[in-house]
């Protein structure tokens, strides 16, 4: 992988700065979709347990930031023949719409029927909003609101449209930029927007489009990006984007679950046409493709959906809606069972108990465990593709049209 621009300040890694039950970034306070908040509802539809329902205008995907008790998301709305890529800010007691700052006009470009051309996840940390707009571009804003920087220099072909999120790492905000050539990983400074590093991604997938989310580890003191894309998974060097390791999966491409890590090992799919499931050891040193799998599962992977780890309990949710429990450390399968519908949205662990959402805006609710055990079935009635956000006593849902808290009023 070659270093194209190095790092000159030293970086020091640090995780965001947030109340125990804020939700900052997409997957939440560590990005593995794990929550703390107590309290939460078992039971809900379009009515029973709403606590409030607001219109957000505009289309997007992005799920919903938590933060000080306020609600960050973004959103593209039609002006015209342009569109206004707009972040937003509500209440999170009430939904009262807060402030809204258009970022970006511009003309639209072809995106997917299920993608969104704002469907990146926005990340709040020491009191800034960071929004990314794929190839459109990137901002940071205060919390009032005010833009304190844009940088629209990265350029790249989109296909499908928009995707990853972006991750905090020290100083530096860090996402992947995989499009239909010249794919790259890039970390810009929090503080201006100036490109810190960039580094191609070196591979030799005949598909180069991916849309997968960093994930931030650290292996024996020494941090590790792990940045999924087609055909490839590499973990760099956060501070200079140099690489530490590969480990390839042929033409996997259109990868979006985020990896997330444990035992150590991380896990991550390898995207269409066949998603597997892949459990990679994180130890190694250059390409480690022949040394480093753990295990493998070819049914039931996810295309879209980020794995859930619990413990020693690994669990998916297949875009087919096959939920799967396995053993995180072997691979074996404790269960296997259909949910309904199909999926998009990640996995959430809190309370105890494990939220599924499917695309059609029904929540199920499992029992963690080896044997499979449904608690609810939760229909709201409104498409979603979007990741719960959560805090204490509530969920929030983006859905096609609106932003809900559910829990009690």
């Amino acid at each position: 992988m070659k270093l194209t621009v190095r790092l000159a300040p030293l970086l020091c890694l640090a995780t965001l700065a947030h109340a125990a039950t804020d939700w900052p970034q997409f997957r939440g306070p560590n990005g593995d979709g794990h929550s703390s908040a107590k309290n939460l509802p078992l039971t809900w539809d379009a009515t029973k347990n709403v606590a409030w329902k607001t219109e957000v205008p505009g289309k997007g995907w992005a799920s919903p930031a938590l933060f000080k008790n306020r609600l960050y998301l973004t959103t593209a709305e039609e002006v015209g023949s342009d569109l206004s890529l707009r972040a937003l800010c509500h209440e999170a007691a009430t939904g009262k719409p807060l402030w809204a700052t258009e970022i970006f006009l511009t003309p639209p470009v072809k995106h997917h029927a299920k993608n969104s051309q704002a469907s990146p996840t926005a990340i709040v940390g020491d009191d800034r909003i960071y929004v990314h707009f794929g190839h459109y571009g990137t901002a940071c804003l205060d919390l009032a609101g005010k833009i304190v920087w844009k940088q629209t220099e990265l350029k790249y072909s989109p296909v499908h449209g928009n995707g990853g999120s972006p991750i905090l790492a020290g100083n530096a905000l860090i996402f992947s930029c995989d499009g239909g050539s010249d794919p790259f990983v890039v970390a810009l400074d929090k503080t201006s927007g100036k490109v810190l590093w960039k580094v191609k991604r070196a591979t030799t997938a005949k598909r180069n489009f991916s849309f997968s989310t960093p994930t931030l580890i650290t292996v024996k003191g020494q941090p590790q990006l792990i940045t999924p894309g087609s055909g490839v998974v590499c973990a760099l060097d956060p501070k200079t984007g140099a690489e530490l390791w590969r480990w390839r999966y042929g033409e996997g491409y259109s990868v979006i679950p985020k990896p997330v890590f444990g035992h150590g090992m991380i896990y991550l799919s390898s995207g269409y046409d066949k998603p597997v499931l892949h459990a990679i050891r994180v130890d190694g040193q250059g390409d480690v493709t022949d040394t480093h799998i753990a295990w493998k599962l070819e049914k039931g992977a996810p295309h879209t959906p980020s794995p859930l780890l619990v413990g020693n309990e690994l669990y998916v949710v297949s875009d087919a809606g096959i939920a799967t429990c396995l053993d995180a450390k072997t691979g074996t399968v404790h269960w296997s069972e259909r949910v309904g519908g199909n999926y998009s949205a990640s996995p959430l662990l809190a309370d105890g108990r494990i939220y599924l959402q499917n695309e059609t805006g029904t929540g199920v609710v499992l029992k963690p465990g080896k044997t499979f055990e449904k608690l609810a079935e939760n229909a709201l009635g409104e498409r979603t593709l979007a990741s719960y956000a959560v805090t204490d006593g509530a969920l929030f849902i983006r859905s096609d049209k609106h932003l809900y808290r559910i829990g009690a009023k």
